[in-house]
Order: structure tokens, then C-alpha cells, then sequence
């Protein structure tokens, strides 16, 4: 009788083991789901506090818990410099990723020819890496000229149709160019800019990806 109760406690320590490993994997909190956020200055967040960049604003208003958006923005980043680095971020195993990047090689006057390739192909290999994109596009000042201006503006839409992603039309759409909303180059968003970028122009499209 002695060894059958040691058998039966035996039983029960072992069952309520198996429940606490159970738990315990169940209570992890490593993210299912990871969002990379993948850009220059606009996704690092310069000039502002951490908890302020677009990326920690949409945390914040995805109620999903399992979904983790990890900042790779790099500020001065233009489309060749991510070529490089892309595979180092992507060991981040994203299942999608918000892309953000070119107007630092509009800035430096890069060929449009140059910056659509690198976009291509940077797009390209984040899908073959398992992750979906949602391409931001970009616009920029008229300093250049009207024809580069507008032709680097058309990049986007034309390179999300190849590509069959979604498109930000504009990732500063409802800020760019107004004080309040920017800091004092008038080139990258304030806290309260961020605000209005995320719940405006990222956090539907997001949400729709996420839903379906």
C-alpha cells in the first residue's frame, strides 16, 4: 500500500510538472508576430525621445500582444546603405515590414534609376526572407527641380504595383511642411507629428493587414 501511494504522489508531481512547463511556454513572452519597422532618420525617431518615434507609438496602439515592432531605422540611411545591412536585420525574422526609406538619396541628388533598382531589390529580398511589406513612399522639396521632384515621387506607386505590395501613398501626408508638427528643420516629425503619422497613415493599413 506504502509504494502504491509513493506511486500515485509520483504521478501527480509528475502531471503537475508537465502543467507548470505548459505554463510556463504558454506565459512566454517572446512576439508570434514581429513588425520591422526598416527606414532612416523618419523610423529611428531623431530628435525625439524613444517612446515618441513612430514605431513605439504603434506598439502602443496594437492591442495584439503577441505583435512585437522593433525600430530598425538608421539615421542618413539611403536605399544602397540598407542593401547592406539588410541581412543583418532581417535575423529579426519579421513577418511584416513597414518600409521607409529614400529621401536621403533624393537629398544627395542619387540617379532615380539607382534608387528604384535598390528598391526593387531590397523589397524583393525581404519577401524572400518570409516577410510581407508595406512600402511608405516619399516626396521631397522642389529644390532639386520639378522633374526630379516629380519623378521621385512616382517611384513608389510604380514600384508597390510591381512588386504587389500596399502603399503609404506618403509617409508625412497631413504634416509635412507645418511647424507645429515638426521640429525645427521642418524635415523630421515632433512627438505630436508622430502621433498623427501612426493613427493616420500606418496604424489603418496596419490594422487591415493584421485583420486579414
Amino acid at each position: 500500500m506504502k509504494k502504491i501511494f509513493i506511486l500515485i504522489l509520483f504521478v501527480l508531481s509528475a502531471c503537475d510538472n508537465e502543467q507548470q512547463v505548459q505554463k510556463n511556454q504558454s506565459g512566454q513572452t517572446e512576439p508570434q508576430f514581429v513588425i520591422l519597422a526598416l527606414g532612416d532618420s523618419l523610423t529611428e525617431g531623431l530628435g525625439v525621445d524613444e517612446k515618441d518615434n513612430y514605431p513605439s507609438i504603434l506598439q502602443s496602439r496594437i492591442s495584439e500582444k503577441s505583435v512585437k515592432v522593433i525600430n530598425a531605422g538608421l539615421s542618413g540611411e539611403t536605399t544602397s546603405g540598407l542593401k547592406n545591412r539588410l541581412n543583418w536585420v532581417l535575423q529579426q525574422k519579421p513577418k511584416l515590414t513597414i518600409l521607409t526609406i529614400g529621401a536621403n538619396d533624393a537629398m544627395r541628388g542619387i540617379p532615380l534609376d539607382i534608387v528604384e533598382q535598390n528598391l526593387n531589390e531590397i523589397i524583393q529580398e525581404i519577401k524572400n526572407s518570409g516577410s510581407d511589406v508595406i512600402l511608405a513612399g516619399m516626396q521631397i522639396y522642389e529644390n532639386l527641380g520639378k522633374d526630379y521632384v516629380s519623378s521621385f515621387k512616382d517611384i513608389y506607386p510604380r514600384v508597390a504595383k510591381k512588386q504587389e505590395i500596399p502603399l503609404i501613398p506618403f509617409f508625412l501626408e497631413h504634416i509635412a511642411g507645418i511647424p507645429k508638427y515638426n521640429q525645427s528643420d521642418l524635415l523630421h516629425p515632433n512627438a505630436e507629428g508622430y502621433q498623427i503619422i501612426v493613427e493616420q497613415n500606418i496604424l489603418p493599413i496596419v490594422e487591415q493587414y493584421l485583420k486579414d
